[in-house]
């Protein structure tokens, strides 16, 4: 009667437990942040790049990186002549746009946009020149191609106000470094 007793209250303790463990909701683990596909759009810019100008020269050196948990892309610019210039790139996560804001000793940019049908960035809004000289600045677009053999096309253009028109101002093809 004893083992009886015994494995009666083995079951019950089982059926318990089962029962427990069946209604208890399964741990989940916090999403990492900015996991979302979005934060993914401009990484094919990501890398050590040389950059090409339109005759085939180096114009210069480029470094992006991710960054904050994947938030932040970074750029980091140096011409052929030694200039340099930097970009934080990411998420506006009060519009859901890509923003890019540059600044280097000679302009500022500040621009916003996302990936167009073809699979290229696309951000416009404002170039600004020189320091302490308010007003002194134009639209301005960055176009980001992601090219199949690897490389990246940027082409960037102001807008003309006395042509009502865009103005190339800048193209260049990313080539990766070698390892």
């Amino acid at each position: 009667m004893k083992r009886l007793l015994l494995a009666a209250a083995a079951l019950a303790a089982s059926c318990a437990h089962a029962q427990t463990t069946a209604a208890a909701p399964a741990p989940t683990s916090p999403k990492p942040p900015c996991s979302d596909a979005v934060f993914d759009d401009f990484d094919f810019w990501l890398g050590e790049w040389d950059v090409y100008g339109p005759t085939g020269k180096l114009a210069g050196t480029n470094s992006i990186r991710k960054e904050e948990y994947g938030c932040l892309l970074t750029e980091h610019w140096v011409n052929s002549g030694g200039q340099t210039g930097q970009s934080y790139n990411f998420v506006d996560l009060a519009t859901g746009k890509w923003r890019q804001v540059w600044v280097s000793a000679g302009s500022t940019i500040d621009y916003s946009g996302g990936l167009d049908d073809k699979g290229a960035m696309v951000l416009e809004g404002t170039i600004g020149y020189g320091a302490g000289q308010p007003g002194n600045g134009a639209k301005f677009r960055g176009t980001w191609t992601p090219n199949a053999d690897g490389t990246v096309t940027q082409y960037f253009q102001q807008y003309d106000d006395g042509k009502g028109e865009w103005t190339d101002w800048f193209t260049g093809t990313y080539k990766r470094k070698a390892p």
